[in-house]
């Protein structure tokens, strides 16, 4: 438990202590957020506030990582815990590209689609194959814990659906002060006590019924989530409405991605759909939003993704983030208790 607490620790420190100084360097050198049209009327008073936060975000929880192998009593760095870090940090580096293209050529859009989505593609096949020929991830498809349904090759496709799914889910979710990096700390709370719960329930000899199998490294995996809970926690201190900074594409990506990388590796892949609920529902507004305007060429929404429709609505921009924060809350709490309820069925003891 002592790695995990010094991880998040480490981390929140990090993204706490150091986002004060990235504010006050990005702002000096002009790298500030530029605002979409449609949205200008009642976002423009954010235009120009410092953006790719998500590199505080990456710098602690890589920072609370590493102090938790170096300081506690846990040498072993885990190749599942190393193969998840290194897709966060390739996505973040997409993210990164995106929001730099944005600031130099002064506008709201970075990367085409084409150009985000390849460079998904390339990071979630690279993760896929380490996570199956190095680490020795489960790939069969998993809801709470693997089933008995062999992906075999189409593992790799089903491992990028899960990347991309989570990653531009958690893009489109941030667009509210506070929103993305809130609802992601829930979710990363909920990894930690999947991932510690694993390790403490492994099927080695003497293992109850309810013991997980093909999940490497749990200990590791718990450790990562506990650092991207500290960071999220950090860098939400100054990204709360008002927000003095913006994690960006570098951030959302970043951290999308680590969460399809978590479930992979726990063999939670579907119970993921329960745990970022919000995520899954900001994302089906955007295509039902798409469809219907291209299919009846009307539109549900008055405006998606669905936290804009709530906003024109008349709700105030805190309100919607609160209670969208509830909704991240209760799902995730929901997605906990299936996960509990599966080992209890199973004859798991506690």
């Amino acid at each position: 438990m002592r790695p995990i607490l010094l991880g998040a620790l480490v981390a929140l420190a990090v993204t706490l202590g150091g986002t004060p100084f990235a504010i006050r360097l990005f702002r000096s050198r002009g790298f500030g957020q530029l605002i979409r049209e449609d949205i200008g009327h009642f976002h423009g008073e954010k235009r120009g506030t410092p953006t790719m936060g998500g590199l505080l975000i990456i710098f602690g929880i890589t920072a609370g990582y590493i102090a938790a192998h170096a300081v506690a009593s846990f040498h072993d760095t885990g190749t599942a815990g190393m193969l998840v870090l290194g897709a966060t940090i390739a996505l973040a580096l997409l993210g990164f590209t995106d929001d730099f293209i944005k600031i130099r050529h002064q506008r709201s859009l970075g990367l085409n689609k084409t150009a985000k989505m390849a460079g998904q593609l390339v990071i979630a096949v690279g993760f896929a194959l380490g996570a199956q020929h190095l680490a020795g991830a489960s790939t069969n498809l998993s809801f709470v814990r693997q089933t008995t349904l062999a992906l075999g090759p189409a593992f790799v496709v089903w491992v990028f659906l899960i990347m991309a799914g989570t990653s531009n889910g958690v893009n489109l979710t941030d667009g509210l002060d506070g929103l993305a990096a809130g609802s992601c700390a829930l979710v990363f709370a909920g990894y930690v006590v999947i991932a510690f719960w694993q390790f403490r329930h492994p099927c080695v000899t003497g293992g109850g019924p309810g013991c997980y199998r093909g999940v490497p490294d749990p200990l590791d995996l718990a450790i990562l989530a506990a650092a991207a809970l500290g960071a999220c926690a950090g860098f939400l201190w100054w990204n709360a409405a008002p927000a003095r900074i913006f994690m960006g594409d570098t951030g959302s990506l970043a951290l999308g991605g680590m969460l399809g990388a978590l479930a992979v590796m726990t063999s939670t892949q579907l119970l993921l759909v329960i745990l970022g609920g919000l995520f899954v529902i900001e994302t089906t507004s955007v295509v039902i939003q798409v469809a219907a305007f291209h299919g009846i060429k009307r539109r549900i929404f008055k405006m998606a993704p669905l936290h804009h429709h709530f906003e024109l609505g008349g709700w105030p921009e805190f309100t919607v983030i609160v209670r969208f924060w509830i909704i991240a809350g209760l799902a995730a709490a929901l997605g906990l208790g299936l996960f509990y309820a599966d080992f209890l069925a199973r004859g798991g003891v506690t």
